[in-house]
């Protein structure tokens, strides 16, 4: 019997291994097709987020509008993109300037983007500004600056492109957004605000555009970095409050959230919440329970702790 047992374990563990193998491959070629073809506008396609975005959806046949307020980092881009696809297979991204903190320049914007193709099938609001500090120290006019690039930017092009969808009857719109938008963290608090009003804003237009079969869908990461490293368990404090914020501010690859944002778009997805079990229970935490929520982030003011910056 242990011999026999022996024998089939690894049979066992190899039919798994090929199997994973093959739905990862059925699903990378399923999220090919699924943006094959269509047009893709990325917002700030220069960030970290944005050019992992931009290499998963030009490698998936999409039709790329890339957006971004630096030119020469736009053509950067560009190169990179171009400089490792295949010609037969991929079509070459086109480039416009867009800074969405500047919203009188955005009907003008989205007028050039639709103009490149003349439709768009999936916009993706990636477009973000993050500031950190207390908010008595922050200038009424830096709030309303997060405000524009973080909501009112945003919603600006997504009205302006939205009439087109809808007369078509067919496009995706996509949202990346942040677990701020769900919960309050100190001393962001106008990035929060900003993330919460954004939200609110996309729930809403879900439920406007479904008869028109346009889709509206939320990614929401803990926040983004740009480095693969996990804390070493040799760094815990005891503090409770200090192990929750640990846990909630370690965030998720840009590869990862890219990844994401595609299989969101493969499977029209209307909401996703890309965290570990912390910043989850957080979330149910401070719906079910927000007396223990605000007791436990008030601890965390009063000691003081240094947060490690976002992004």
């Amino acid at each position: 019997m242990g011999v026999t047992a022996v024998l089939v374990l690894p049979l066992v563990l190899l039919g798994i291994s090929g199997l994973l193998f093959i739905y990862q491959e059925v699903s990378r070629l399923w999220s090919k097709s699924a943006v094959q073809n269509k047009v893709v506008v990325i917002t700030d396609a220069i960030s970290g987020l944005g050019k992992e975005c931009a290499r998963v959806f030009h490698a998936g046949g999409a039709r790329l509008v890339l957006c971004g307020k630096n030119w020469e980092r736009l053509e950067i881009l560009y190169d990179a993109l171009i400089s490792v696809a295949d010609p037969s297979k991929t079509f070459t991204p086109k480039l416009v300037l867009l800074d969405l903190s500047d919203i009188s320049c955005v009907p003008d914007v989205a007028k050039e983007v639709l103009d490149c193709y003349g439709c768009v099938d999936i916009l993706i609001n990636n477009a973000s500004m993050k500031i950190k500090g207390p908010a008595h120290k922050i200038s009424l006019d830096l709030d309303k600056k997060i405000m524009d690039a973080n909501y009112f930017g945003p919603i600006t092009l997504t009205k302006a492109l939205l009439p087109d969808m809808i007369s078509r009857r067919t496009g995706q719109i996509v949202l990346v957004n942040n677990i701020q938008g769900k919960l309050g963290i100190p001393f962001r608090t106008a990035y929060a605000a900003s993330k919460h009003a954004a939200l609110g804003f996309f729930d809403c237009l879900r439920a406007e555009v479904e008869e028109y079969d346009v889709v509206v869908s939320t990614v929401s990461p803990t926040f983004i970095r740009s480095y693969r490293i996990d804390p070493g368990q040799g760094n815990w404090e005891a503090s409770l409050w200090k192990f929750f914020f640990r846990k909630l501010t370690y965030g998720v690859h840009p590869v990862d959230v890219a990844e994401e944002v595609m299989r969101t778009v493969r499977r029209k997805k209307q909401e996703v919440f890309m965290a570990n079990p912390i910043p989850k229970a957080a979330v149910y935490i401070r719906t079910f329970f927000p007396e223990f929520f605000f007791a436990v982030v008030a601890c965390g003011v009063k000691e003081k702790l240094n947060v490690p910056e976002e992004g």
